[in-house]
Parts: structure tokens; sequence; C-alpha cells
């Protein structure tokens, strides 16, 4: 099972329509996935589920996370990293259980001219570190304002050219 992961807890983000993006391909690839928007992570997170005391409401994420095989991480650029919010997940989830050997795609957007790279390079630190085998194929969306038409598709040439090879190559993977 594929889930994508929107990297923010944003509401209404561009983060949120890329990975709803994602999610269409995929589906005209003939291949279901899941959507995890942490705009819908438990507002108590941080006091509970991070040490322990496990809420029903992040037990339905947590069986989520059990049960993918392969992620695509779909993160914007925050301070020159990912956000935070992304790291509460990964931490709030059972270690070393939930990403242990599994996969990962690894999207970066910013609004700026470089995509999220260094967000994108410290997240795949983080990877490694739980062993969640990333794929080579990283992708970096610039400018994500001028990518996007009005209904969340990504519109330009070259940007959708490289969603599509990195999707085939996740598939694969």
């Amino acid at each position: 099972m594929i889930t994508i992961i929107a990297g923010t807890n944003r509401p209404n983000s561009n983060t949120l329509k890329v990975a709803k993006y994602y999610q269409q391909q995929l589906n005209l690839k003939g291949i279901e996935s899941n959507l995890l928007n942490l705009e819908h992570l438990p507002v108590d997170v941080l006091n509970s589920d991070m040490f322990g005391k496990r809420t029903e409401a992040f037990q339905k994420i947590q069986d989520l996370i059990s049960a993918t095989d392969k992620f695509i991480f779909i993160m914007p650029e925050y301070n020159g990293s990912f956000p935070g919010v992304l790291k509460v997940l990964i931490d709030a989830c059972n270690f070393p259980e939930s990403f242990y050997d599994k996969k990962a795609a690894l999207v970066g957007i910013s609004s700026g001219k470089y995509g999220n790279i260094r967000g994108v390079d410290h997240f795949t630190g983080v990877c490694h570190y739980i062993h969640l085998n990333v794929l080579p194929l990283r992708l970096h969306i610039p400018n994500i304002k001028t990518e996007l038409d009005a209904e969340g598709n990504l519109i330009q040439e070259d940007t959708i050219k490289f969603t599509n090879e990195q999707i085939d190559k996740f598939i694969r993977f």
C-alpha cells in the first residue's frame, strides 16, 4: 500500500494540492493510494502520543502507517528545512517498526527558487536513521505558485515530465 503524506498542517496548502495531484496520477496508472493530511493530526499529539499514551485518534494514523509499504512525502520549505509537524509525525509513530525497511519518495516544494533542497536533504537523513529506503530520484519543485492551476494540477511541462518519471520509478521501486 502507498500512502502520500502532505507534510504540513497549513490549511488549504499547496502541499496538499501537490499530494492530491500525486494521488490522481497514481490512480490514472491503476495504483490505489491513501492520503494523510497532517492538518488532521490530533491536537494533543505532543502531550500524549509522543510519550506512549496512544490516543484513539492517533492510533488510526499509526494503523495506516503500519499498513503502508511505500510513502510519498510532499514537503514544503519551512525556514530552510521541512515542517516540524512532519518530524512530530515520525517521532509519534512506533519505532522502529513503522518505517523500518519500507520505501519512500521525496518531493520538496517552495515558493522560492530552490524547491526545498535543504529540507529534502535534512529529511533524507531522518529517513536513513529510521531505515526508510529513499528513491534516488528526489524532486524539488520551486516557485510552486506558478506550477499549479486553479484546480491544483501541475501545469509546467518539465515538472509534469519529472513527476511522471518519479512516479513510474517509485511504482517499480
